[in-house]
């Protein structure tokens, strides 16, 4: 015998998640879910118009990146949802690469017609929901 059978494992506690704390869980969620595509629609529509004097590509680069970011967090965010209700990964993965190819043509177009340096701003665009998710959800999920 090895003894691997008799050693039990120790490790922090179990912690119990009870239903009320899961249905709290669910409302931040669908909280941020709203709050972040506005924050970030706002912030890159403002900066967008800001600059659309002196940069008038990268600008409409910029609002279109994030135009495409809150459409790309939420579809992430359905499919991870119907993913977990259905366990089915194959479709995710499927709509995962359809949404790199697609939003992946958006930049190259961008960089063809202006500066191609304008790419760069439809980057900061496109990962600006994807921040402010990040930045939001440790604060909004942070336990005692």
């Amino acid at each position: 015998m090895s003894g691997w059978e008799d050693e039990e494992e120790t490790g922090p506690p179990a912690r119990s998640y009870g239903d009320a704390e899961a249905a709290a869980d669910l409302l931040r969620y669908q909280s941020l879910k709203r709050s972040v595509p506005v924050r970030s629609l706002a912030l890159v529509g403002l900066v967008g118009l800001i600059g659309l004097h002196w940069f008038a590509v990268p600008s409409l680069a910029l609002v279109a990146g994030g135009i495409c970011g809150v459409v790309n967090i939420l579809l992430t965010m359905r499919f991870g949802e119907r993913m977990v209700d259905t366990h089915k990964i194959g479709t995710f993965v499927i709509s995962s690469f359809l949404r790199i190819v697609v939003f992946g043509i958006v930049p190259v177009a961008f960089a063809a017609v202006g500066p191609w340096w304008s790419m760069a701003w439809y980057f900061a665009g496109f990962f600006l929901p994807l921040a402010l998710y990040a930045a939001t959800v440790g604060r909004t999920f942070r336990r005692e």
